[in-house]
């Protein structure tokens, strides 16, 4: 059984599997409280559900691509049984974790998306730096940007971890606190190896949008 904030399909808004269309399985419970967080309600909020029933709602829709995310996924310990068990159904899995928890376990057919904590986040202190010595090479590092201290200090990790040379790295403005121009910029005028990335979902779903 796990804790299910709620499971969902639309189009994957980060990542390489950018654009595809993707069922989203939103696990409740985050051991964080980032600044820029924009899913508190995935906190507390969520009902267990058996791992069988959960496989059932995937199968629902026409798509091999499936995003594990939270809140934190790897606090609840069934999520390494639902991830084989979605490989052995050949779906093609993305884990979206925080840099604070061990990934050792994680199974290696999954596509591992780590989310480093950049200082304006307010988390930097709980990355779990370990996981940059063994997560597969296929895996992402994510670093969201909110401030030019965010910017050089994700450049500064990238070099000490050899990063760029090992894993896609992608660079993400905060929404709403730094604009996707400026960190265009930043990244030209470093002539960083990271990849651009905006949250295509934030561009596709707003309120405009909703009601067409």
């Amino acid at each position: 059984m796990l804790k299910i904030n709620e499971i969902f399909y639309s189009i994957q808004g980060e990542s390489t599997y950018v654009g595809c269309p993707t069922v989203f399985i939103r696990l409740t419970g985050c051991n964080l409280r980032c600044t820029y967080c924009d899913t508190k309600y995935s906190y507390y909020e969520g009902e267990w559900i058996n791992l069988s029933e959960i496989i059932s709602q995937v199968k629902l829709h026409n798509t091999k691509y499936i995003c594990i995310t939270g809140g934190e996924p790897l606090l609840q310990k069934g999520i390494y049984q639902l991830m084989a068990c979605l490989c052995d159904e050949e779906f093609k899995v993305s884990l979206e974790t925080s840099g604070s928890k061990d990934c050792s376990h994680v199974d290696s057919r999954v596509k591992i998306i780590l989310d480093l904590k950049t200082p304006s986040s307010g988390e930097v202190d709980k990355n779990y730096y370990e996981n940059l010595n063994f997560i597969p090479p296929g895996s992402e590092i994510k670093f969201v940007i909110g401030t030019k201290e965010d910017f050089d200090w994700s450049e500064n990790i990238c070099s000490q971890y050899s990063l760029f040379e090992k894993y896609t790295v992608l660079y993400s403005p905060s929404h709403n606190l730094a604009h996707p121009k400026w960190l265009a910029e930043q990244i030209l005028q470093k002539k960083s190896s990271a990849r651009l990335q905006l949250q295509q979902h934030k561009y596709i779903w707003t309120p405009e949008t909703r009601g067409v």
